[in-house]
């Protein structure tokens, strides 16, 4: 049996993390059994449904690099075949229409609920072969004729064996008076056309599956396996908030979190392999079975995602970093090609850059000129103590040939024993001078990916800032 999964969001709101991590899930399954995976967009719901949430689906599936081999379908564009499908149905006496008025269905449900049972339709029209006297011109809708007998027998991949009793279902209404059909009829539609073997899915869909398993088995079709993935809860263990990551997937991307770090932050709530943290996506595609998905619900970390998008700016290869970087930069108006190779500046900024964000915006002095420092940085070390060293480390710096970073070292360290001071006295004041801040990655590191031109004329500078204030 090929293997064949889907993600299915419906773009009545943006794609979050829990849909992603659903996504992730049934693309992984797909890929570790060589299979295939489908992207479709269910957009029915025509008056909540936005191009606008389609796109930021679709960009968010590429950003994070989710590429489906079939797809996208939209079931706005499948009308045609669910129609012949109802039809089929009322056809073989397996679905019927219903004519019951909204007061009425109010008037049972309250009723029921006063005995306490459990609310559901009492299949009034069930039998119906003409609409009541009275209710001509009513337009009905298309109910599923359930078995009255029987059940169905869920054997989840995650949840393990349920047995639902068909008594406990209802007769389900598939399709609206207006002719629409409803989300639990088309999706069994579409699994079914697009021969799905596995469908993964939420926790929330859970109740809708011995319902679209039936409508399954009326249409003769084999059944697929099941996989329902608990629940994604806060810090706190709620639900989650639009703070904490049911708002756009995209918000991540730009707080300067890397696709590949959010994977393996993602893969990590449910699923686990052993102690291991940190995973390639061939590693995860290697490893990744749903019988190792936890059935409770995973609470998410925002430390443990900084952590994880720090230790890959540290250690993916910078190539790879690059055009997610410049999406930042760009945003920043950096140039990027007034200065080092954005592959020799990642590393340089990696230990001090949690986010992409944040390496953005320390790499901003490699790339422009400044006019002015930061206030405590200057006036603690940009003083009339420091004009020696730096003057000294001008002219020592001039004539240096090879502007690599053992020669940049010695010159400093030289200097400082040239005029019989600690390195760090010298250092520091550099360090201010060439960059505007107090902080930098290592000073011959920083001079070697400022380039000597830029270097001297801001140790220059600030001289002449330094003698401005005297």
């Amino acid at each position: 049996m090929t293997v064949k999964t889907r993600f299915a969001p419906s773009p009545t709101g943006y794609l979050h993390i829990g849909g992603a991590r659903t996504a992730l899930f049934s693309w992984l399954y797909a890929k570790s059994n060589k299979g295939q995976f489908i992207l479709r967009i269910e957009d029915t719901d025509t008056e909540r449904s936005t191009q606008e949430a389609v796109d930021v689906i679709l960009e968010g599936m590429q950003w994070l690099g989710l590429n489906h081999d079939e797809g996208p379908f939209y079931q706005s564009q499948r009308s045609e075949r669910y129609t012949q499908i109802l039809q089929q149905l009322l056809d073989s006496d397996q679905a019927y229409y219903c004519y019951c008025s909204k007061e009425e269905l109010d008037e049972l449900r309250e009723g029921q609920m006063s005995r306490k049972e459990k609310p559901r339709y009492n299949q009034k029209c069930r039998h119906l072969t003409a609409p009541p006297e009275g209710k001509e011109e009513v337009k009905p809708v298309i109910r599923f004729k359930t078995d009255n007998d029987g059940s169905v027998t869920i054997n989840d991949l995650i949840k393990g064996t349920t047995v639902v009793n068909n008594s406990e279902l209802d007769d389900l209404i598939i399709a609206r008076s207006d002719g629409t059909p409803t989300y639990n009829f088309v999706v069994v539609v579409d699994d079914l056309d697009m021969g799905l073997s596995h469908i993964i899915r939420g926790d929330d869909h859970y109740n809708n599956t011995p319902r679209q398993m039936n409508i399954l088995k009326a249409l003769g079709a084999e059944l697929p396996q099941y996989a329902h993935l608990p629940m994604i809860l806060d810090e706190k263990g709620a639900k989650l908030s639009k703070r904490h990551g049911a708002a756009n997937l995209l918000n991540y991307r730009e707080q300067g979190y890397l696709p590949q770090a959010l994977l393996n932050y993602l893969v990590r709530l449910g699923w686990s392999h052993g102690d291991q943290e940190i995973f390639t996506i061939d590693e995860m595609i290697q490893l990744f079975d749903l019988k190792d998905v936890n059935q409770s619900p995973s609470a998410i970390n925002p430390e443990k995602l900084l952590w994880l998008n720090q230790e890959y700016i540290k250690n993916m290869p910078p190539a790879e970093i690059v055009p997610h970087l410049q999406y930042h930069m760009k945003k920043l108006n950096i140039n990027w090609d007034l200065g080092p190779t954005l592959e020799d500046l990642i590393p340089a900024l990696a230990e001090r850059s949690k986010t992409l964000v944040e390496l953005a915006e320390n790499s901003r002095y490699f790339y422009e000129d400044f006019d002015q420092y930061e206030e405590k940085a200057a006036k603690k070390n940009l003083k009339t103590n420091a004009i020696d060293g730096l003057q000294t480390l001008l002219e020592n710096l001039q004539k240096l040939e090879n502007w690599e970073l053992e020669p940049l070292h010695k010159v400093v360290n030289d200097s400082a024993e040239q005029l019989n001071v600690k390195m760090g006295k010298i250092a520091q004041p550099l360090r201010v001078s060439i960059t505007g801040r107090s902080a930098s990655p290592s000073i011959d590191i920083t001079m070697k990916l400022i380039g000597k031109d830029r270097t001297l004329n801001r140790i220059k500078n600030a001289i002449s800032y330094i003698n401005s204030l005297a």
